[in-house]
Formats: structure tokens, sequence, C-alpha cells
């Protein structure tokens, strides 16, 4: 199947399963996540209907960036590295991946350089697995509030997360289900610059529950562009 079907068939299967669970289906925004996929496809996207590309590596976005510019708005899914700010700073409009401090300290410090508040979610590692980055969900609140206490420039806009690779629906709703709970834990605390109106979760394989669990962005790669070799 062409990307563009993809991207219909998913576009058909997000507003069923909104149907479904009483949610509007504009509510979800489908992500393609472009890691390893070439400028040619990700345009195609883009002329498919695609508003909202991520990509996991700094440079790789700004690499695509100068090709595609700002046809698409770019979001940073990938862990980031403190000196690899620099790259994509000026490109984003969104980083899902804030876990800690020193991250929060480089992005001030560049965004206050160019003028910007950026948005940015909160990476959280509900399921513990020591393989996945992010805060474990005990430490969120506190982070949080550090952040909009010192982090004048930096917006939080949500949370977003990651479930296991497995084929048990029960634990991987159980993540999605926890992250929505934070969310409205920090959401009743009523912090500044802190917003809980984005959730980004579910992958391809996954995004279906994540919508019932009230899913705000979905990041879907194989789905849309197919297997994809991760050697290259």
């Amino acid at each position: 199947m062409s990307i563009e079907s993809n991207i219909k068939k998913i576009k058909d299967e997000i507003a069923s399963i909104c149907n479904d669970c009483g949610r509007n289906p504009e509510d979800v925004n489908l992500m393609a996540v472009t890691k390893t996929v070439d400028v040619d496809a990700v345009l195609e996207a883009i002329e498919a209907g695609i508003t909202d590309v991520g990509e996991n590596k700094p440079q790789e976005l700004a690499r695509k960036y100068e090709v595609i510019g700002d046809k698409v708005n770019w979001h940073l899914i990938g862990t980031l590295q403190t000196n690899k700010v620099k790259y994509i700073i000026d490109k984003v409009t969104m980083i899902h991946s804030l876990d800690r401090e020193a991250l929060c300290e480089e992005i001030q410090k560049r965004a206050e350089k160019i003028d910007r508040v950026i948005d940015c979610l909160v990476q959280v590692n509900i399921s513990k697995e020591e393989t996945k980055h992010g805060l474990y969900k005990d430490d969120v609140v506190e982070f949080i509030k550090m952040v909009s206490e010192k982090y004048k420039n930096i917006r939080i806009r949500g949370l977003m997360t990651m479930a296991p690779f497995v084929d048990d629906e029960e634990v991987i709703e159980s993540v999605f289900k926890g992250l929505k709970d934070l969310s409205l834990e920090v959401e009743s605390l009523g912090l500044e610059n802190v917003y809980m109106n984005t959730l980004s979760m579910g992958m391809s394989h996954d995004y279906h529950i994540a919508i019932k669990n009230g899913a705000t962005i979905v990041r879907v790669g194989t789905a849309i562009f197919g297997p994809r070799n991760y050697n290259n």
C-alpha cells in the first residue's frame, strides 16, 4: 500500500476508535515518525495530510528541516543530549523528551538567546523499564514544580510515555491509564506555565489502546512508511 493509503487507513481507524469511546477525532493528532525515512517519503506524507513529524535524532531533524522547512510541525521525540539542543532549538514545535534538569538548563539558555518559549512534554517511564528513558511516576510532580519555578522559557504542555512492547493489552492499557491519571494530578496543581492538554502516547502497534485512554498525539512510523532498516 502507498503512504497516502496507509495514512487514510490510520485516520479512518482513529475516527472509528474515537467514535466508539466518545471522543472527537480532531482531538487526536496523527504524527508521522520519520526515523530512517528519506526526505521524499516525508514529503509524500505531508502531501497526504500529515501536519506533524517526529524525529528521534537532532541531526536528522536539522538535516530534513533544511530541505522541507516549515511545511510541517517538527517534534523531537527521542532522547535529547544537552550538546544537541543547539541543532533544533529554533526548528522544533515541541520537545517530547524532557526528563532531567541539565536538559532544562540547556533549553532555557538556548531559548533565551532566540527569545522563544519552548513547548515541552515531560517523558515518563511509567513501566519502569530499564531500557527506557524518562522520569519514574513518583518523581514527576516535583520535577514539574521545579521547571515551573525556575525555567521561564520552558512551557510544559503535557506528558509522553512508551508502553512495553508486549501482546498483553492489559499491561499496555495500565501504562496509558497511568499517564492520563498523572496528567490530571498535575493539572489540579494549577502551576504557572504548565498545561496538561497533550498526551503523547501510542505507536503503530498500540495507538488504538492509547486513544481509548486519552492520547492526543499518536506517534506512528511503521504503519505509515512500512518496516524500516534501523541499521542504516
